[in-house]
């Protein structure tokens, strides 16, 4: 997709992912990823490929599927997400709200780690009506950089 042609939210279709995208789902992960400068890679594209496929088997992979494929998917596995990711392009065009609005859904509560250095995701998710429960040292993450625990609870009325 050309930058020229950006995403935007209302134009797309937000659904479970397909065995077959496992592919384009794995590159939407790895460009995100090497976006980020201090995330160190510890994995390599065919490990992503190989992660992302388990995750679609397990039925975890919402996508937003736009006219030119796929732009990012939410990773969750009953309340907890284990990842939401866009192409890089696709950032600040409300695909994410639409990813977690979708998740918030179907849960009562949710919960998520996020790394502390990522500083739009914090802002993200706050904005999205998470709290920060707790912090790490990174001791209990594959990467070891600090982070930050969120969770999010449907109000009631």
């Amino acid at each position: 997709m050309s930058r020229e042609r950006r995403p935007v939210a209302s134009a797309l279709q937000i659904g479970p992912a397909r065995v077959l995208d496992a592919g384009r789902v794995a590159e939407v992960m790895g460009q995100a990823n090497d976006r980020l400068a201090w995330l160190p890679r510890l994995i390599s594209r065919a490990e992503e490929l190989h992660l992302v496929g388990g995750m679609i088997d397990q039925g975890w992979v919402e996508v937003a599927r736009g006219e030119d494929g796929i732009v990012g998917f939410l990773a969750r596995e009953a309340r907890e997400i284990h990842g939401l990711y866009l192409l890089p392009y696709a950032q600040g065009r409300g695909i994410a709200r639409r990813l977690m609005d979708s998740a918030k859904a179907q849960s009562d509560n949710l919960g998520l780690w996020s790394f502390e250095a990522n500083a739009r995701a914090t802002r993200f998710y706050r904005r999205a009506g998470f709290v920060e429960v707790r912090r790490s040292d990174g001791n209990g993450n594959d990467v070891g950089l600090p982070d930050i625990r969120f969770e999010w609870q449907r109000e009631t009325d």
